[in-house]
């Protein structure tokens, strides 16, 4: 048995392997608490200074743009120089930046710049944390339960949401917008001393030929003493040499996992960034409540967001990442275009709109706990982080196309904060649906299954479909010659 079948065949889980576990999720939601703290310290914003549409729209948009650069940037350099050093970089950068934020000029000509630049850094650190992070984690858990926990740490992404939510709500009167901003840059500050503990991937420091290194850190992750860790490790399938680490071009050697992970996230982010931004004015429109009760409403959406994040972290272990991605994207696509049937229906004084929507995000949000994570694993390991970012990045233009093309398809003129008639959302949906739909399509054509798959074995695979692509590309010139 080498290191790494002892690292798999582990039956639960250390103290240790939880911590790490336990960080990276509050990493997550620290990254998205920052991401989406905008939103919210805005609304203090817009009346102050007057801000323009446009202008509230470059701010809004400036992350996501900062985020698909972090994704590709920190996503090579993690497979060049580490997981461990880019973790805490990423940290570092956008915790720096929120900070900075508290001490926006309250010039609104100059203002509004600043906080646009800024956010840009904000996204571009955020970024680049989740692509390193789920491959860090992935690295160092055996090979059943990789899938459950890598996906209940993005389940983190809606608890950042609500946590910003409820800092806004209870603390805003006290200590203002640029107060609830220095309280997020110290949670980060805590959070990256934390994180300076965790040893670097076992998986990476032998892919750089650190044999003792790699044996300490899989000694440290299973509590045990360095004398009972083997020096033996699995063969580095050919190809994996160092010197292609991070290298952008290798990506397109393997057509099938860019084909992959590109569209299964492009399809997820579109439809869930869309659908959300929309989800508050719907709400309103559909239902005709007020913006506070909207409030209340969301407060249920989201517990059926955890839920979905919760259940399929679980499903993925059960009935495989394959089936559990189609099975997310296509009822997400079928649920809301249910939804546009049954917008003025009541069950027992509950609307059945609401319902569908909540059982959307379900779906929707659960298909993210296997998108993630699966887009780690679709990549063999000298181009994890590099393949994952790339992808992911890539799906960072649905945090675009997805609120900015519906809002052109309904005719909105505000982009922002979309508002249309209460019968005219029915395309809408059926825009999302589509995108939810591309991601099914994607897992099921396209889909390699990795459940119960130690990474060592995904590389060999990998590698020999590899081959198998390059030597039939070769056949068409050995009948010519």
């Amino acid at each position: 048995m080498n290191m790494f079948q002892l690292l798999d065949s582990q039956p639960g889980l250390t103290w240790r392997q939880r911590k790490l576990a336990i960080v990276s999720t509050a990493a997550v939601c620290l990254e998205f608490l920052d991401y989406f703290l905008i939103g919210l310290i805005l609304t203090f914003l817009v009346g102050d200074w007057e801000l323009s549409f446009g202008q509230s729209s470059v701010i809004l948009l400036a992350s996501g743009i900062g985020a698909i650069i972090g994704a590709v940037f920190f996503g090579r350099l993690a497979d060049r120089i580490g997981r461990r050093p880019v973790f805490i970089i990423t940290i570092a950068v956008f915790s720096v930046a929120t900070g900075a934020l508290a001490l926006t000029p309250d010039s609104a000509s100059f203002g509004w710049i600043y906080l646009t630049l800024l956010r840009v850094v904000i996204g571009f650190g955020a970024g680049g944390l989740y692509v390193v992070d789920l491959p860090l984690v992935q690295e160092f858990m055996p090979s059943a339960k990789r899938g459950r926990v890598t996906g209940l740490v993005t389940s983190a992404i809606p608890v950042g949401f609500l946590l910003g939510s409820v800092l806004v709500w209870l603390l805003s009167d006290a200590i203002g917008w640029r107060g609830i901003l220095a309280i997020a840059a110290i949670l980060g500050g805590f959070l990256f001393f934390l994180r300076v503990s965790i040893p670097e991937s076992p998986r990476y420091l032998a892919r750089k030929g650190k044999r003792e290194d790699a044996r300490r850190s899989i000694a440290w992750a299973l509590e045990v003493e360095l004398d009972s860790i083997p020096n033996e490790w699995a063969e580095v399938p050919e190809g994996k040499s160092t010197g292609r680490a991070g290298n952008m071009r290798n990506l397109f050697a393997y057509p099938r996992s860019l084909s992959l992970s590109s569209l299964t996230n492009l399809g997820m982010q579109t439809g869930y960034y869309g659908l959300s931004l929309w989800t508050p004015t719907l709400l309103v429109l559909i239902l005709e409540v007020s913006p506070s009760e909207t409030g209340m409403y969301m407060v249920f959406v989201t517990l059926g967001a955890l839920a979905g994040r919760f259940g399929f972290s679980y499903l993925a272990e059960v009935i495989g990442r394959r089936r559990a991605g189609a099975l997310a994207g296509l009822a997400a696509a079928t649920f809301l275009v249910l939804a546009t049937f049954y917008d003025q229906a009541y069950l027992v004084g509950i609307s059945i709109f609401l319902i569908l929507l909540i059982v959307t995000y379900i779906f929707g949000e659960g298909g993210f706990a296997v998108v993630g994570p699966y887009s780690g694993e679709v990549w063999p390991s000298h181009l994890r982080t590099t393949g994952m970012g790339f992808a992911y990045g890539f799906g960072g233009i649905g945090k675009v196309i997805g609120p900015l093309g519906l809002g052109l398809i309904l005719g909105s003129n505000n982009l922002v904060k979309p508002e249309v008639e209460p019968t005219g959302f029915g395309p809408g949906f059926y825009y999302f649906a589509a995108w939810y739909l591309l991601c099914a399509v994607a897992f099921i054509f396209l889909g390699i299954e990795t459940k119960g798959k130690s990474l060592e074995q995904l590389d060999r695979e990998l590698e020999g479909k590899k081959a198998s692509t390059n030597t039939r590309s070769l056949e068409p010139n050995k009948t010519i010659q």
